[in-house]
This record gives structure tokens, sequence and C-alpha cells, in this order.
């Protein structure tokens, strides 16, 4: 069985004063891309995710959306969360 997951994650430190949007490819359990919002395209972890990352940060489009994401994605549903989040110290 062979399973693909797409996981995304938001960290914030400080309340919203600083946030970090992470969306994580998987692979049968081998994370081969990674998107990060400090810094701002994809990251290859293999030589498919390498080809991967190459072709999606050649779409401008798909950059900015998920650059934008920390704040449609993070930022919007963290008041909700808020009472709910584990404090980290």
């Amino acid at each position: 069985v062979f399973v693909n997951p797409q996981k995304a994650e938001c960290s914030f430190i400080n309340g919203t004063e600083k946030v970090r949007f992470v969306e994580r490819l998987i692979y049968n359990r081998l994370q081969y891309v990674m998107f990060d919002s400090d810094v701002g395209h994809y990251v290859g972890f293999t030589p498919h995710g390498e080809k991967n990352a190459k072709r999606l940060n050649s779409d401008p489009a798909l950059l900015e959306y998920k650059r934008t994401q920390v704040d449609r994605y993070c930022r919007h549903n963290y008041e909700g969360s808020h009472p709910y989040l584990p404090v980290r110290r």
C-alpha cells in the first residue's frame, strides 16, 4: 500500500507576531518536498523531490498563493483556535 499524504502546519511565536506556514509532501513515509513560508519556495529532499520542487517553483502564481497562506490560513484560524493551542516555552 502506497500512501501520499500532504501535511500543512502553522507555528505561532508570540501570538501572531511571528507565524510560519509549512507544507510537507510525503510519499511512502518519506518527505520529498517541503514548502516553508520563511524560505518562500519549495525545497526537494530526494532526486524526485528536487525535480518536483523545480517544477513547483517555476509557477509564480502557485508560489504567491503559498506565501499568502500565512495570512489566509494561519492567522485567520488563530483567533478561533487560540484558547485550545498548547503553550510552548
